[in-house]
């Protein structure tokens, strides 16, 4: 895809949910850990049962401390260039509101996600008609991509995903400390067929979903690393007589959580400063195919 296409992809993804797209990752070992990890550990019937509950368990165990501070990291590469992302904010884990900066290519955008609506502001740039924020409503957009909406407005969402897990699909790596917080490695491999619109994503990234997850003492998760390749359909805007390959994009996510129960407070701005780019940005994700 074009370069300004995948630095909005980048912008836009990274703050809002983590990984709308999920698909095949590197099915090798996990590379060295980090923060003085314990080797992979094999574990007893019992202890894989235990394993697996926990990672079931951890959105909802997120969810119940109803706002944190989040911070997500995320690169993308296709056709020879790569896009990196960093998003900082504040998450309300229980209605998916969110405040954040975001980093891309040197660009800062404020962001926020009120009541599943994205609204985004350039410092220095104006949306169509001068005004300073653009919005896309993201529940247009989960309805083109046939998800459901909290996929795309709640980036902990995608730690449900792991509820269509079983025994065989966990492995615990061992424990690390993130930010001085206990925690414990696990690397899960999902059923993305068992996943809202999974069909259409099999096609596009494979059969399963690989998810690593670090989870804190209290099941709270702290840190989700997602590692894929998103083979996307040739443009619908390519010549009926060209053989367009189909891109192959990789995208690499790391989610931190921290500071649970601190305050979150997201509003929408003001009506009158507000350009709705939401059909626009359709249209364009229809010609990307």
């Amino acid at each position: 895809m074009r370069r300004k296409g995948m630095k909005v992809g980048a912008i836009t993804i990274a703050a809002v949910m983590g990984s709308v797209l999920a698909g095949c990752g590197d099915d090798s070992e996990p590379t060295g850990a980090e923060d003085g990890a314990s080797p992979r550990a094999s574990s007893s019937d019992g202890g894989q049962d235990e394993g697996t509950a926990a990672v079931r368990a951890a959105y909802d165990k997120t969810a119940e401390a109803e706002s944190a501070r989040m911070t997500i990291k995320m690169k993308f590469a296709a056709e020879g260039e790569t896009v990196t992302s960093d998003g900082r904010g504040i998450l309300d884990l229980a209605e998916g509101d969110s405040v954040m900066t975001v980093t891309a290519e040197g660009q800062s955008i404020e962001q926020r996600v009120v009541d599943e609506v994205l609204y985004q502001k350039a410092p220095g740039q104006n949306a169509p008609g001068g005004k300073p924020w653009v919005k896309i409503d993201l529940k247009k957009v989960a309805a083109q991509q046939g998800m459901n909406s909290q996929q795309i407005g709640d980036p902990a969402q995608t730690a449900s995903y792991a509820k269509a897990i079983t025994d065989e699909d966990v492995t615990k790596v061992g424990t690390e400390k993130i930010d001085g917080v206990n925690t414990t490695h696990y690397r899960v491999s999902v059923d993305v067929t068992k996943l809202p619109g999974g069909d259409r994503m099999r096609k596009q990234l494979g059969p399963t979903l690989p998810m690593q997850v670090w989870l804190d003492d209290e099941g709270r998760l702290r840190r989700q690393q997602m590692d894929m390749t998103v083979q996307a359909a040739a443009s619908a805007s390519a010549k009926p007589d060209t053989s367009a390959a189909p891109q192959r994009l990789r995208m690499s996510s790391v989610m931190e959580f921290s500071d649970f129960g601190t305050e979150a407070d997201a509003e929408a701005p003001p009506a009158e400063q507000v350009a709705d780019m939401t059909d626009k940005a359709l249209r364009q994700s229809r010609q990307q195919g």
